[in-house]
């Protein structure tokens, strides 16, 4: 009692009426409703009320209901003590009510000891039942294989006796005295297809013995099956040669169904690789050279294939056309790769080895090429795809192709092709004859051997189709060669690099005359016409290429048309070279300008006409253009190379001029007050010189008439002047000021 809480009492206003618990929106006796929902009644609260009110009353309410709940236990404290003395006689009607129950657990127990009884019995009967099934099947399969074991002895007993065994049957001699074919075509066939039959029970055999190993019922009778095993084999061999060497499609039809009955394809395949196909291999390709007619040693192996498709035409389609009947079961045979094939291998193995070997790449070539043409007639007696696919995956066609080494042939043709260009290269540099009638479309050496190597990669004399990807390569890798030869060369010749640390591809364009760039600039827009799209080249690899799909063939021409594109980068570096070397020379001439400023100097001589040295500056020019080589060069590059060496010879005459002018006139200023001065101290005038005419006008006054004259020469070769920034400048500096805005000349 002590721990008991007492219910507050209930909140009285002051008219002692008691104050509501509770606002009027929570309802307490929505507790009590029997699908009384707390989301939904939370859900429909909070839209209206705040969370934390409805929280706070909700923990009011609760606490109210545990003050009440104290309340009913106070109020009723005596009834809760007193309730266990009211449960008298609860044990006895416990202990009442247990007794049914134990005795139905027990009749539970007991039925289901029964039950697992007879289970368990009904299992061991079942269990002894399929042991007792399994042993009958077994005995039975036992019983099989003695019956079948002693028909397959029967049968074979029978062939001897039977008028089907060849070789000791009488064969029935007609009236002629010859013979009769008709009855030894009988005795074979009647022989085969007993063959056939024991071979179907040979093969019932092998079923059951493969299900009963490891018996001792088998494991006695082995012997008799081996020996029926061998007696088969042999009559079978004999009979299936017997057939044939008489070409008798019915009994060899038979004889090869007998063997797929015994799963013994390689056999027969065997028989007649050695029957037939050897014999026939061997008149063709001589087995040792010692036996070998005069003359007939070579390694070629053309003629070899013309005489073997040909006996194969007529000595062995009979067999490929039986084996590949519709709906006969004979699919298993391979005798195009394990009978020809096999034996046409081992055959030039032996008997001409040197045709595969690499080592003389163009007998190698042919020889691969008409060995690859050889696979395509052979393949052409496969009766579906299928039968191609299985062809192709024999051991006999893998080795046959493993023998052609065409990686070693592609390197041997490497090093024939690249290394040909880059001995070329390498050597002196020097165009070849000239005939300048005949307009040769290439003038180089270099120019020449790349393209006949560009074309030896992809002529049928080198081509090998597996390997076009290589051959591609080999030929960006040529073209990559000679574009970085010419690159060196430009690059030592622009620098006028003479060391001893120069690249070997350089030294070639060091020592050269101006005149050679002619013939290697018509030779660049050459190649790289004829590996253009419309060039010739990339016709010759369509050609090449005819049976690829169109994708393939553009991914290579975009490959070819991207190599020469760094070709097309070297036009503007040669014509840079040429204007370099032409206006070095001119520079000589120019500098004799520097002399103007001594005639001139504390003179009164005035200048009258053009200096000397003005007619030699583009005198180099005009002996360039009046060569007899120029018609090599395109009009537009005649354009480019007169204007580019008349802007950057004008450039330096500009860089000259303005020189020595500006020194005039500073010696002059210097010079002047260095007068002045001396004037002042003795008392002269400072203005009796203003009416002279000075030396720097005198300097500006002759190069006033040199520039005239150069413009003259300029308008001579065609070219304007007043079209040039840099004679503009020229014209500004040494120019009178009343003419500085009317170039004329």
């Amino acid at each position: 009692m002590a721990d008991l809480v007492m219910a507050p009492p209930p909140a009285m206003d002051l008219f002692g009426e008691p104050i509501e618990a509770h606002p009027p929106w929570f309802k307490p006796d929505a507790f009590l409703r029997a699908g009384f929902d707390a989301d939904a009644y939370v859900a429909e609260l909070r839209s209206y009320v705040p969370l934390d009110s409805l929280a706070a009353e909700l923990r009011a309410h609760l606490a109210a209901l545990r003050a009440e709940l104290v309340g009913l236990i106070n109020r009723d404290y005596a009834d809760f003590v007193g309730l266990s003395a009211h449960l008298k006689g609860v044990d006895a009607a416990a202990a009442r009510m247990r007794a049914p129950l134990a005795d139905l657990r027990d009749k539970v127990a007991a039925f289901r000891a029964g039950a697992s009884a007879a289970l368990a019995a009904l299992r061991e009967g079942l269990q002894q039942r399929a042991a007792a099934t399994a042993a009958r099947e077994l005995l039975e399969l036992l019983l099989d294989t003695s019956h079948v074991v002693s028909k397959v002895e029967k049968l074979i007993k029978e062939l001897p006796t039977a008028p089907s065994d060849s070789s000791n049957a009488e064969i029935p001699i007609n009236d002629t005295g010859t013979p009769n074919g008709k009855a030894g075509t009988g005795v074979r066939e009647t022989q085969s297809i007993l063959l056939e039959r024991i071979a179907s029970e040979m093969n019932r055999l092998k079923f059951y013995i493969s299900h009963a190993e490891n018996l001792p019922f088998i494991e006695n009778m082995e012997k008799r099956i081996q020996g029926a095993t061998k007696l088969l084999d042999g009559s079978l061999e004999r009979c299936f040669v017997d057939g044939l060497e008489h070409r008798d499609a019915k009994v060899i039809y038979n004889c090869l169904r007998a063997y797929a009955a015994i799963d013994n394809t390689s056999s027969a395949e065997e028989l007649f690789r050695t029957t037939v196909v050897s014999p026939l291999i061997q008149k063709i390709v001589p087995q040792n050279y010692a036996r070998a007619v005069a003359g007939a040693s070579s390694d070629e192996l053309e003629e070899d294939y013309q005489q073997i498709k040909a006996c194969v035409e007529k000595d062995c389609k009979f067999i490929l056309e039986i084996s590949s009947s519709e709906n006969s079961g004979l699919h298993v045979f391979d005798f195009l790769g394990n009978s020809i094939l096999k034996e046409v291998l081992s055959a030039i193995q032996k008997g001409k080895p040197g045709a595969f070997s690499p080592g003389k790449p163009k007998e190698f070539l042919r020889n691969y090429k008409v060995s690859l043409g050889f696979l395509d007639f052979l393949e052409g007696y496969c009766f579906s795809k299928s039968a191609v696919t299985k062809l192709r995956y024999e051991p006999a066609y893998t080795d046959f192709m493993r023998q052609w080494n065409v990686g070693v042939y592609f390197s041997l043709r490497f090093q024939e092709i690249a290394g040909g260009l880059d001995s070329t290269l390498t050597n002196t540099f020097s165009p070849t004859g000239l005939n300048e009638a005949q307009q040769k479309p290439l003038l180089l050496k270099q120019s020449i051997k790349l393209l006949e190597s560009l074309d030896s990669c992809w002529s049928d004399e080198v081509l090998v189709f597996s390997h076009c990807d290589k051959f591609l390569r080999l030929s960006l890798q040529l073209i990559s060669r000679y574009t970085t030869w010419l690159s060196c060369g430009l690059s030592a010749r622009k620098a006028s690099d003479r060391s001893p640390n120069s690249p070997a591809d350089a030294e070639w364009a060091l020592s050269i005359p101006i005149e050679d760039f002619i013939y290697i600039m018509h030779d660049v827009h050459a190649v790289i016409g004829e590996l253009s799209e419309s060039g010739s080249f990339i016709g010759h690899v369509n050609q090449s290429l005819g049976s690829c799909p169109i994708e393939v063939f553009n991914l290579v021409k975009g490959s070819i048309l991207q190599a020469a594109e760094p070709l097309k980068e070297l036009l503007p570096a040669i014509m840079d070279v040429m204007i370099g070397i032409i206006v070095k020379k001119s520079n000589e001439d120019l500098k004799h300008l520097k002399g103007i400023t001594a005639t001139y100097r504390m003179t009164s001589k005035l200048p009258v006409r053009h200096s000397p040295y003005v007619s030699g500056i583009l005198h180099p020019l005009k002996v360039f253009l009046e060569g007899d080589r120029m018609h090599y060069l395109s009009e537009d590059d005649k354009t480019k190379l007169c204007r580019g060496s008349a802007n950057k010879i004008t450039a330096t005459y500009y860089d000259l001029v303005s020189e020595v002018v500006t020194v005039a006139r500073k010696t002059e200023s210097s010079l002047q007050r260095l007068r002045q001065g001396a004037q002042r101290r003795v008392g002269a005038s400072t203005d009796a010189s203003d009416s002279i005419i000075s030396d720097t006008d005198k300097i500006c006054m002759q190069l006033f008439l040199d520039i005239q004259e150069y413009a003259r020469n300029l308008r001579a070769i065609g070219i304007d002047a007043r079209e040039i920034d840099s004679y503009r400048a020229l014209w500004q500096c040494v120019a009178p000021k009343d003419r500085h805005e009317n170039i004329q000349f």
